[in-house]
């Protein structure tokens, strides 16, 4: 699931995603719409990578994750921003956050990706 209020970034992270094979099984647009997404995606299939973005209109995407995990605890879930400081992967990890990753790498999503969906 892809989760990013940048329309552009959506698509971009679709089309890298959807080259390396993955099926991207929801967007959003923001918080609200990304549990809302994650409740219609209950029961199965329940996407095995939540992608998203921190920098958003509302809660922030460590707020949404602080969510998500308290719903799905296990979720894997990429920090996915353009603004990823000591203080936002700090948050992140101790969270629960999977991995963070800087916007400038978009164009590996495909192989980073993977990799964390086949660790898990």
């Amino acid at each position: 699931m892809i989760v990013d209020d940048d329309a552009d970034m959506r698509l971009l992270a679709r089309h890298v995603l959807s080259r390396a094979g993955i099926t991207v099984a929801a967007e959003a647009h923001d918080g609200p719409a990304a549990l809302a997404e994650l409740d219609r995606l209950d029961p199965p299939p329940i996407p095995t990578v939540v992608l998203l973005d921190n920098q958003m209109p509302g809660p922030t995407g460590l707020d949404v994750a602080h969510e998500i995990l308290s719903r799905v605890p296990n979720q894997l879930i990429v920090l996915f921003s353009a603004y990823l400081d000591d203080a936002i992967i700090e948050r992140a990890k101790a969270i629960g956050i999977t991995a963070c990753i800087s916007k400038s790498q978009a164009l590996d999503l495909g192989r980073i990706i993977t990799g964390l969906a086949t660790m898990n």
